[in-house]
């Protein structure tokens, strides 16, 4: 069978390449191309676009940009019609991936969702559309599972695939190892993870940085997105004794006391590798999209630690609250209080419970696999 993969960011690359491994062994006649990176690639998809040319978050960025933007849907246009595929499997990315549903609805071929929209925060307008244009949702959640089949969505729960991806890259070096192979002291590592994208990195690392001006029990690393050029992150490491590691995110996160992360999947990957967080999240709009938010939209929580758990385990610092000064308050609580990353710790034994056993990408592929031969 024919399938035709979008995924529009470095966490969609990697989840839906684990997916393409699983459809492969699942069927031998797979042919896969689509928009992606090179985790997608490397697991046996034609690349025709990537997704660094593809990722533009906020109205500003989005506006100075409309002219790619309008070349990459011809381009995710021309491409599904010369190769009129069975299924268009989409993952997450929504603007854009929804938009491309509805075209290929119009030309009889099946859509198929992997890692939903997070509609159930907010833009719940989306449902109706998406239940028109979407033949099957593979969910990662049990309560997105419970959301969508509530609006009649035909809903499969497949288990989360960070599980899938934190098993297939934990390091087994020791802690000694780990600093031995990348040139770092005895100090407890503090991670620094400023997202995949452009504008988070310009918006959090500095904050992040800043919060750890006088930090001496710790040493500082930075991790570094793969599709983010070394001069984006060095311009704003400059006066500060931070290390840059190149594709050691999980690997770093592992082996840290403790991590300052940008909302959105890091965080679950980085409650799956037990290390205690802080939850940082800025994008334009500063107070007026903060209580925008949470007074029309309803939004209580942004990490999905938290929304899974549904309470604050883990500090959230957003918007206008997301300043240096604010986010070294909680480092401070960190280095100071053991207790308060104790019981970040035992929240995580509370959320594993709710993460199913590490097959997402085995049994999602199975399910389409299934779904497209009784077709």
């Amino acid at each position: 069978m024919k399938y035709f993969f979008i995924a529009g960011e470095a966490s969609g690359d990697l989840h839906a390449s684990n997916l393409i491994k699983e459809l492969h062994k699942n069927d031998s006649q797979a042919e896969i191309q689509g928009l992606g990176g090179e985790l997608m690639e490397a697991a046996g998809m034609k690349l025709l676009r990537h997704y660094r040319e593809m990722a533009f978050m906020g109205f500003i960025p989005v506006l100075m940009n409309l002219d790619k933007i309008k070349q990459n849907f011809k381009i995710c246009e021309e491409s599904i019609v010369d190769f009129m595929p069975d299924v268009l499997v989409l993952v997450d990315y929504p603007s854009f991936n929804l938009k491309m549903a509805e075209f290929a609805k119009k030309l009889g071929i099946k859509v198929y969702y992997y890692i939903s929209p997070k509609v159930w925060v907010w833009k719940k307008g989306r449902i109706k559309k998406m239940k028109k244009l979407i033949d099957e949702m593979f969910t990662i959640f049990p309560f997105e599972t419970e959301f969508f089949a509530k609006y009649g969505i035909d809903v499969n729960y497949v288990g989360n695939p960070v599980l899938d991806a934190v098993i297939a890259r934990k390091s087994n070096q020791t802690p000694d190892e780990f600093r031995a192979d990348n040139k770092l002291n005895e100090k407890p590592i503090l991670a620094i993870v400023p997202g995949s994208r452009m504008q988070e990195i310009s918006s959090l690392l500095p904050r992040m940085l800043k919060a750890t001006e006088g930090v001496d029990s710790h040493q500082i690393v930075v991790t570094t997105a793969p599709n983010i050029s070394d001069d984006v992150y060095n311009k704003y490491l400059e006066g500060y004794n931070a290390k840059l590691l190149h594709d050691k995110t999980y690997e770093t996160i592992q082996m840290a006391d403790f991590a300052i992360v940008a909302s959105g999947t890091v965080t679950l990957e980085t409650a799956v590798l037990r290390c205690p967080q802080i939850v940082c999240y800025k994008m334009g709009g500063g107070a007026f999209v903060y209580y925008a938010g949470k007074w029309f939209f309803g939004i209580r929580l942004i990490s999905l630690v938290n929304i899974i758990l549904k309470r604050m385990a883990v500090p959230e610092i957003i918007q206008h609250h997301c300043t240096a000064a604010n986010i070294r308050k909680e480092v401070r609580r960190f280095i100071d209080d053991p207790k308060a990353k104790e019981e970040i710790l035992a929240s995580y034994e509370e959320l594993s419970s709710q993460l199913g056993n590490g097959t997402a990408s085995k049994q999602a592929a199975e399910l389409m696999v299934s779904k497209l031969s009784k077709r």
